[in-house]
């Protein structure tokens, strides 16, 4: 049994240190975590809605050829504004009567957003997204 002597008191200045020196390497992985994978969703969903608008800037095409082209030249414009270069990414557009889709392959393996990727369980190195449009009807 401890007794403590009245005026004898143990000293308890240096546990918060330690405590901290225990707890702050897994704060520090887990804020880490949530950057990187923070920064991963925020660009999934940027090629997302670049699929999205790309598809929609499409419909004013006549023919296939044109939608393909009104596509790519919108992904071209739009994909840096919003962080989604087209040299890192691959643009797939097919056209028939009845719809537009538009496939964007982007490789985040370079994007500044992942190079703490080593420090946690890293996201996926590409971001495949797709979108379909009709072209009237219903």
């Amino acid at each position: 049994m401890l007794r403590i002597v009245p005026g004898k008191r143990r000293s308890r200045r240096g546990s918060v240190a330690v405590e901290f020196a225990l707890v702050s390497p897994i704060l520090i992985l887990m804020l880490i975590g949530m950057i990187v994978y923070g920064g991963w969703f925020w660009l999934a969903h940027s090629v997302q809605s670049l699929a999205y608008e790309s598809a929609r800037a499409s419909l004013g095409g006549l023919d296939a050829a044109e939608r393909r082209q009104l596509a790519l030249d919108f992904v071209a414009a739009r994909g840096p504004q919003i962080g989604v270069p087209v040299s890192a990414s691959s643009v797939a557009v097919t056209s028939d009567n009845q719809v537009v889709q538009v496939s964007i392959n982007y490789d985040v393996s370079n994007h500044p957003i992942m190079a703490l990727r080593a420090l946690t369980v890293a996201p996926p190195q590409n971001i495949n997204r797709e979108a379909v449009v009709r072209l009237g009807g219903y």
